[in-house]
């Protein structure tokens, strides 16, 4: 999601009286709460014009009288509302609904409602929506974090070589925060002259360019055995990098988009790229793979995960049996 005209407008202190923030992903309401807390109140003034109330302490009450205050030293004061998700929306909530229906004019009140979407049925949701501010950040999806990265990356006045923009994606997960944080710490470490590759990531931030679950997954489908249990025996050596049940689901995305593969009308590089979520380098990787994978194969492949994914968890399985040795043994029968 852009968020930029609505950091460019907090910037320019052009604010709202009511900003509603919500949804899954909360890296989103971060960025503008904090945003809001740079720009409302100058930090000589904080302690007299910038309150933060947290909803499971704060009544909805002591919160529209707080609103109605006046600022004493600047020309507006912040109120803000962390995990407003537990105010007590079902007690004295009329009166928020009468505050915005005449709220103070130099006011700026954040809500920050994490983890959950606000129930778009609510009062008081049609009239943030009609006199404030509503930002629903949703949780991106696994496919969608690559293309973040390198958006985040470009923005940021740098480049990043697709390897290894997806080494991090396959690594990092869904968790925006932490892939931001992440990234920060690269960028310090880098020139913006140069391209960021994978040894950079091995360098900065200890991720092996080598011996990754990107590298396992293309060495399974190129139906390499010995790269496939070099890796293996990397992350036996370093089980608490590279757990074990993380990585039957990144092998049955994998695999999944090489049965979407077989399934593509268009067999262009472009469709490929489009169709299963991946940058355009690794098109060709999918169609070596699908050579290697008749999608009678591929279904054979999600029957061993399944098998293997509960053997981790201890079904059927030895008590002196390891994690390596089960991936070891699904690995043989991938590739057989």
């Amino acid at each position: 999601m852009n968020v930029t005209p609505l950091l460019t407008a907090i910037q320019k202190k052009k604010f709202k009286p009511v900003y509603l923030l919500h949804g899954e992903e909360p890296y989103y309401i971060d960025i503008i709460s904090d945003a809001l807390e740079q720009s409302v109140v100058e930090e000589m003034h904080k302690s007299f014009d910038q309150s933060i109330f947290y909803g499971k302490d704060v009544e909805i009450s002591t919160l529209v009288n707080a609103c109605r205050r006046y600022p004493m030293m600047s020309s507006h004061q912040l109120i803000v509302i962390k995990e407003a998700q537990d105010l007590k929306w079902n007690k004295d909530s009329d009166l928020l609904l009468k505050y915005l229906e005449n709220f103070s004019t130099t006011t700026v009140l954040v809500l920050e409602f994490k983890y959950a979407k606000f129930d778009k049925r609510k009062k008081i949701y049609k009239a943030v929506q009609s006199r404030g501010e509503i930002v629903e950040s949703k949780k991106l999806y696994d496919n969608q974090i690559n293309g973040w990265i390198e958006t985040y990356i470009r923005n940021k006045g740098y480049k990043i070589h697709p390897q290894a923009s997806m080494l991090m994606a396959e690594y990092l997960g869904t968790n925006l925060t932490k892939v931001a944080n992440e990234l920060d710490k690269l960028l310090l470490n880098v020139s913006a002259e140069k391209e960021i590759i994978p040894k950079d990531i091995e360098e900065n931030i200890g991720i092996s360019k080598d011996f990754n679950v990107f590298e396992f997954t293309s060495a399974l489908g190129k139906k390499d055995v010995f790269k496939a249990i070099q890796i293996v025996d990397y992350f036996a050596a370093n089980p608490k990098d590279n757990p074990i049940v993380p990585m039957f689901g990144m092998v049955g995305s994998y695999f999944t988009r090489i049965l979407k593969y077989h399934y593509l009308s268009d067999k262009s590089p472009q469709s490929i790229a489009r169709e299963l979520g991946v940058h355009p380098f690794f098109a060709k990787e999918y169609v070596g793979a699908a050579r290697n994978f008749s999608k009678s194969k591929v279904f054979y492949v999600f029957k061993q995960l399944r098998k293997y994914d509960l053997k981790c968890k201890g079904v059927n399985v030895g008590s002196l049996t390891t994690d390596a040795d089960l991936l070891r043994e699904m690995v043989f029968h991938i590739l057989r």
